[in-house]
């Protein structure tokens, strides 16, 4: 028996009928000089029903990974033969995004004001149009995100664990680390934590730049998460399948003293608690201070910047209930990384 197509998708007043692939542009609020604004949106409705995934990046303007990973998406051939629908959003934040800024032109962080407000501030409206055209839509949601002020991320997914849904999409995207992240006030997360939208968060890389075995865990883990909910025909099952570390709490070491940030620590690295694990020294010959850690865990994020001030986060440890094997975890994820195309 012949399925039936799935009825036509609405989105700010354009229709996509199943089996058609559109990019939109979603009107925002104007510039000052009266130049239109627009997030651009690109939709996939697949012929028969499905999942409504919406994909987003740029929450935070200068967080351009992201809209690389979308970028290469958007090209994978077999995305356009899915069940349901599929939502790409490159850039949610454009004005930032134009400024290489994180944040809104109002000079407000875009994730910290959500579900927004069509009669609030620029950055409520924006998240007001996000939440409306496209969030509550969707069934289930994976936003991008990098490192900020010039601090770097081990690719990680931040969810809850201890929801049953939401902790087998974050396994089943297959980032080495999974963070059991509390939800932040004002946050994409709560807005749709409130609306029972399953949805992930995955940290990597750093801002303004990119990083390419960020960008393909990206793909492959959105992929990975399509194929789970049922959008995609699950691929041949690999030999082997990374199982992800959980971490049930993190911590931001800070540094001590001000100086020049001298880390010893890479990504990924195992720490003892008390041990050393950078120092910071003074540029005019003083005496150096170490950084020791006062917990055990793995590094999943660090500060590249050199120039550091008493109190600046200069390491993030991921703690684990047990200890956990992270060498072989690092191992498996960097060689199933490297096979993707």
């Amino acid at each position: 028996m012949r399925k039936k197509k799935q009825p036509s998708f609405k989105i700010a007043g354009t229709v996509v009928e199943a089996g058609q692939q559109k990019s939109i542009r979603i009107p925002i609020a104007g510039l000052y000089t009266h130049t239109d604004m627009f997030m651009p949106t690109h939709v996939i409705h697949g012929r028969h029903a499905g999942p409504r995934l919406f994909v987003c990046a740029a929450i935070h303007g200068d967080e351009i990974l992201g809209t690389e990973i979308i970028y290469r998406l958007m090209k994978i051939k077999k995305i356009k033969h899915i069940k349901g629908t599929l939502i790409a959003v490159p850039v949610v934040n454009i004005y930032g995004f134009v400024h290489q800024s994180r944040y809104s032109p109002d000079r407000r962080d875009l994730n910290r004001f959500f579900p927004g407000s069509d009669k609030g501030s620029l950055t409520s409206q924006l998240a007001d149009v996000f939440m409306k055209e496209i969030a509550v839509k969707c069934t289930h949601g994976i936003d991008l995100h990098a490192g900020s002020n010039h601090r770097t991320n081990l690719p990680q997914i931040r969810t809850d664990t201890e929801n049953l849904i939401t902790r087998n999409l974050a396994i089943d995207f297959r980032a080495p680390v999974i963070i059991n992240a509390k939800i932040r006030s004002g946050s994409l997360r709560e807005a749709l934590y409130n609306k029972n939208i399953p949805y992930l968060l995955y940290e990597a890389g750093e801002a303004s730049r990119f990083d390419e075995i960020a960008i393909k865990a990206g793909i492959r883990g959105i992929l990975n998460v399509m194929q789970s909910i049922k959008m995609l025909r699950p691929a041949q099952s690999p030999k082997r399948v990374m199982k992800p570390l959980i971490a049930n709490s993190t911590t931001w070491i800070r540094a001590s003293a001000s100086g020049l940030l001298h880390m010893s620590v890479p990504l990924g690295s195992k720490v003892k608690k008390d041990t050393v694990i950078g120092e910071i020294a003074d540029p005019f010959g003083g005496p150096e201070t170490e950084i020791q850690s006062p917990i055990s865990g793995m590094v999943i994020g660090r500060l590249n910047l050199p120039l550091v001030h008493q109190g600046d986060a200069v390491i993030h440890v991921a703690q684990f209930e047990q200890p956990a094997p992270i060498d072989p975890v690092l191992k498996e994820f960097n060689e199933e990384v490297s096979e993707v195309k």
